[in-house]
């Protein structure tokens, strides 16, 4: 999906107040183009930490002093992640280091988040951007306590954990694309977006993390389903920004029925961005293969994700708690940190995924430092 100028991102918001009432889906397109935005303040990440720092708003700093966390023989990296295992020659990339532009973040501190957290679970619940952070999280714990007993259940029917044994914390992924339930039935494979029964897993933990967007674009082989079901009705399709601000609206629903905000901590990890297309960052010949540096600038050319307005909305609307980890317009900024041609599981050019260690690295410091700053 495209991108919007923070001007036309207001429009957006207006867009999905009308199909939340109702509003036609074939309207969507041209409500979406209305070039009569208002004032773009309006649309402003949903940041329920509270603070006077905003640690999402910086830049990226070379720090040749800077190494990562850990190093590629962590045991719970998959091939797909793990670039310098399968032949990424520079590491530059590891090099740079976020830097807020009125403070900095927190100090990562595995040994302290594993002794506070004694006998806690943090579940990651999302697609395979969940399992990226998931692994980086595990490896950057595991890199503070190498000598620690550990019981680690690769993804096999969903679900995956490491636990840290000598303390009882038990960091879970739990895989699904979409949040809401997509079913085998006899008309075929059916999305459904006023259902969530996959919830049931992911009560009685004390962190949780939610991510999906990018399944919600795909169309053709690569799409998982056959129809969407929509207040009882099944359409063909629709379009997707809809689809997503509908599904991601249950999901709001979920929280406010199902989380006790005493007992559990609730978290958006945001839009993660692509970067297939060189034109996004004024490069139209180019993608993230052989990208060695990031975009050094603090505005993203090619403005703000769609999803993201979606995001935000939907946040707008959740009354208990969420924090929203915004991570897009710095991870967009980070045209060079996929895995690009250096996978083990993925052929092809991946400018999806991210290069572990790496930037996912950056994306759990921000989380800690919500749970702990």
């Amino acid at each position: 999906m495209g991108y919007l100028s923070k001007a036309a991102a207001a429009a957006l918001f207006l867009t999905l107040f009308l199909v939340s009432h109702q509003t036609k889906a074939e309207d969507f397109n041209s409500l979406f183009n209305n070039n009569n935005a208002t004032n773009s303040d309006e649309v402003v990440a949903r940041n329920l930490a509270g603070g006077k720092c905003n640690w999402f708003r910086g830049s990226w700093v070379y720090d040749a002093s800077h190494y990562p966390p850990y190093d590629s023989n962590c045991p719970f990296i998959d091939p797909e992640f793990n670039c310098q295992k399968y032949g990424r020659p520079d590491k530059s990339y590891l090099k740079y280091r976020w830097q807020p532009f009125s403070c900095s973040l927190p100090r990562f501190n595995g040994l302290n988040m594993l002794q506070k957290w004694r006998g806690k679970k943090i579940m990651f619940v999302g697609d395979s951007l969940s399992q990226n952070q998931w692994q980086s999280l595990t490896c950057m714990l595991h890199s503070w306590v190498p000598n620690s007993k550990y019981s680690f259940i690769p993804l096999r029917n969903g679900i995956a954990s490491v636990t840290f044994q000598d303390y009882g914390v038990q960091i879970l992924l739990y895989h699904t694309t979409y949040l809401v339930d997509l079913d085998s039935e006899k008309v075929g494979r059916v999305l459904k977006l006023d259902s969530i029964r996959g919830g049931n897993a992911w009560k009685g933990m004390d962190v949780l993390i939610f991510d999906t967007w990018h399944w919600w674009t795909h169309t053709g082989r690569t799409q998982p389903w056959d129809y969407i079901q929509d207040g009882g009705k099944l359409y063909k399709d629709m379009n997707r920004l809809v689809a997503f601000y509908k599904g991601l609206t249950t999901w709001g629903r979920w929280v406010d029925r199902n989380v006790n905000p005493s007992k559990t901590k609730v978290f958006f990890q945001g839009i993660s961005p692509i970067h297939y297309e060189g034109k996004d960052w004024s490069q139209p010949s180019r993608s993230c293969k052989g990208e060695t540096q990031p975009y050094l600038g603090t505005s993203y050319p090619a403005g703000i994700p769609q999803a993201w307005v979606v995001v935000n909305k939907v946040l707008s609307r959740v009354n208990k708690p969420v924090y929203l980890l915004d991570i897009t317009s710095l991870s967009q900024l980070r045209k060079e940190a996929h895995p690009s041609v250096y996978s083990g599981e993925h052929s092809g050019t991946d400018c999806s995924h991210w290069c572990l260690p790496g930037l996912p690295d950056t994306w759990n410091d921000l989380l800690y430092g919500a749970l702990f700053g």
